[in-house]
């Protein structure tokens, strides 16, 4: 799906400190069913509500054409009440589920939208009961400003959409003397980390919507969400070269990164190579060593990823000492010693990836996540949280 009229996100402007809501701040009307119950003989009467009047009508009916796709696709309509909206949207040829927490406004919205095809669903927004389907389309009017937590909220409809599919939320801060709901700059600053595209309108100037003039402020934004890349990692390889208990480590130098701390000799894989022959390529080049194929076992597989970086995959490679010859320091100018130490007594100035992964090789682990933070150290911190996660495999007889 395409739509050019859409700009760009931009940055929005910060939020407010405080979203006046009175009910959120009272705990949780947006989950209270009984209240919405009570509301829902009365709820159509208001004409934005109900859609009634042919006026009303026809100007939500216009929106709604402009928001959601040309094509016909798939629409979640999230705390649907009665169902006026997706009854719009049935209508224009949509595949509309509807979600409701009222039994009562469920029931009623089942009722507008009997030969649709569309399906009701009784279930909290927030955490729509649809199981593993995708939308094309969230809409979701007057809803997200009950929430406690707009931004969770938002990520998890982003995971409902199919990849390139849009958000159409309809919000606004109602009254002027003790106003209530959601200002426009703060729903923008959530969606901005999920969207390629949006757009706001205001929709307080159009009294057609709402059967009278209105001078709060009252707006949709419709966001394309950013799609979906296929993901890669790069791969590292690491040699575990044992001389008795004793393994080799470098002192990183004139890298970039780690530089001063020591590691095991490694590298990244090339396009078209895999990953034995860009660990024996990788070898040669820092240590000077001619490894064979047989002279290599592998040891462990890590996924890495630092401090605000991105992830990456480890193969940790173990060789013999002797194998391929002595090791000797091939890229003086990335490595500024080569050090053989004790494995159960490894130093701390090492790089923590490197030292994870010897740490999980000397206890046997053989898949490991090493999941590190933002403001995490690159370095191996002995006083730090281990970020280190093993992962148990099957035995190789079981099935």
């Amino acid at each position: 799906m395409t739509d050019d009229s859409i700009a760009p996100s931009t940055p929005a402007p910060p939020p407010p400190a405080v979203r006046p809501s009175p009910w959120s701040a009272a705990g949780s009307v947006a989950a209270d069913a009984g209240y919405w119950d009570a509301a829902a003989p009365e709820f159509d009467e208001e004409p934005d509500h109900g859609l009634r009047d042919p006026a009303v009508r026809a100007a939500w009916s216009a929106r709604l054409a402009d928001w959601l796709p040309g094509e016909p696709s798939d629409v979640l309509d999230l705390g649907c009440g009665t169902g006026s909206l997706a009854l719009l949207a049935a209508r224009q040829g949509h595949r509309v589920t509807g979600v409701d927490s009222s039994p009562r406004m469920a029931e009623l919205a089942r009722a507008k939208l009997a030969g649709t095809g569309a399906e009701v669903l009784t279930g909290d927004a927030a955490a729509p009961p649809v199981g593993a389907r995708r939308y094309d389309v969230v809409l979701a009017r007057h809803v997200l400003w009950l929430m406690p937590d707009p931004a969770a909220v938002l990520r998890h409809w982003a995971g409902l959409l199919r990849p390139g599919g849009r958000l159409v939320l309809i919000e606004g801060v109602w009254g002027t003397v003790s106003p209530a709901g959601l200002p426009a700059s703060e729903l923008q600053a959530a969606v901005a980390p999920l969207a390629d595209r949006t757009r706001l309108e205001q929709l307080s100037g159009d009294p057609a919507l709402w059967g009278r003039p209105v001078d709060d402020e009252r707006y949709a934004l419709v966001a394309r969400l950013t799609p979906a890349r296929r993901h890669t990692e790069v791969v590292d390889v690491h040699l575990v070269l044992r001389r008795g208990d004793e393994v080799l480590l470098a002192r990183r130098s004139g890298t970039g990164y780690g530089d001063g701390l020591l590691g095991v000799p490694s590298g990244h894989a090339e396009d078209g190579e895999d990953v034995r022959e860009a660990m024996i390529r990788e070898a040669r080049e820092e240590t000077g060593l001619d490894l064979a194929p047989e002279d290599l076992r592998a040891a462990l597989v890590i996924q890495h990823r630092g401090p605000g970086g991105s992830p990456r995959m480890g193969w940790f490679f173990e060789a013999a000492y002797g194998a391929g010859g002595e090791p000797v320091n091939r890229e003086p100018e990335k490595c500024s010693e080569f050090r053989w130490c004790p494995l159960d007594r490894l130093p701390d100035d090492m790089v923590a990836y490197c030292r994870a992964g010897l740490e999980a090789y000397r206890a046997g682990d053989r898949f490991v996540l090493h999941w590190q933070m933002p403001g995490d150290p690159v370095a191996h911190d002995p006083a730090g949280p281990g970020r280190a996660v093993f992962l148990p495999a099957t035995d190789r007889g079981a099935g």
